[in-house]
């Protein structure tokens, strides 16, 4: 190809990504810029855009506040709690059904309804479920002798609270890659492996996890990013508040307080920033750490 045909259809190829990478930069990075610039802002005047002073203040405020360093823990036990459980429970509904035969189709739909279906619907009905007189959980608990457990309105129990609302609502989109993952896996492989002697666990050992550890991998990375970003099942599962005593206060609830109920954009654009740096952070990490564990068809 001459210099002229190439030049030509590079500037063709733009013109078709055009619209996406408009759409990309005024409602991705832009914001992103725009937030990270703000973060530095200790003086600003929303209407008008003025901005008086500049300065790190607002990063100092969030290491001094008691409030923030909540809100990390919080989140942090968060994505100990939903990630790891979610994983394990969707690749034992995916090998479930993987091994059967017929009404396959019928299950993953089933399974990823709860993904498809609203926070609010998915909030509501759990807060039914959670109730603490008159809630399904705590009947079947009651069943075994425990004394009902005020989950929606005791701190102790808050979080677990919406650790199992989430990882119910999550289950759906993990089984469903997974289901897609088994399926790919050539069945030679599990043939050669139980020629050679191999019996269910070791075939899953030497055969199933290997070749399904880059769906895994992907599943975990989107996994904790997701996690990380959790508000909107705080905000509907709690009724417009980040549970009792601030036990299920997350950094995005956190910024979503500072901006829209404190009006403190810089230090909300702040907290934004920090959110990014550990969710970059994290990312780097499982991408290195992918790299040793992950095995590429």
């Amino acid at each position: 190809m001459g210099g002229k045909s190439s030049l030509k259809s590079t500037a063709k190829a733009y013109l078709y990504l055009a619209p996406a990478l408009i759409i990309i930069l005024v409602f991705s990075i832009w914001p992103i810029l725009r937030s990270f610039t703000m973060g530095f802002y200790t003086e600003y005047n929303f209407f008008t855009r003025e901005v008086t002073a500049r300065g790190i203040d607002n990063f100092v405020w969030l290491y001094n506040s008691p409030r923030f360093h909540l809100a990390l823990i919080n989140t942090l036990t968060f994505v100990l709690g939903v990630v790891p459980i979610t994983i394990i429970i969707s690749l034992t509904i995916a090998l479930g059904i993987h091994s059967i035969m017929k009404g396959s189709t019928f299950f993953r739909s089933v399974y990823f309804l709860p993904h498809v279906t609203s926070t609010i619907a998915v909030a509501t009905v759990f807060q039914w479920i959670f109730h603490t007189n008159h809630g399904i959980l705590n009947y079947i608990l009651g069943l075994f002798g425990i004394d009902n457990i005020a989950w929606l309105t005791n701190p102790d129990y808050a979080m677990a609270a919406l650790i199992i609302m989430s990882v119910w609502r999550s289950l759906g989109f993990g089984t469903v890659l997974l289901l897609a993952g088994l399926q790919s896996i050539d069945k030679g492989l599990y043939l050669a492996a139980k020629v050679d002697g191999a019996n269910k666990f070791h075939r899953f050992k030497t055969v199933t996890l290997p070749m399904l550890s880059p769906t895994l991998f992907f599943l975990s990375i989107v996994s904790v990013i997701s996690s990380f970003r959790v508000f909107s099942e705080i905000f509907a599962l709690f009724r417009d508040s980040p549970g009792p005593g601030n036990s299920a206060l997350t950094v995005v609830y956190f910024i979503y307080q500072e901006y829209f109920e404190n009006w403190n954009m810089g230090r909300a654009a702040a907290g934004a920033t920090v959110l990014f740096v550990i969710i970059f952070i994290v990312t780097m990490i499982q991408m290195l750490v992918g790299k040793k564990l992950v095995h590429y068809k």
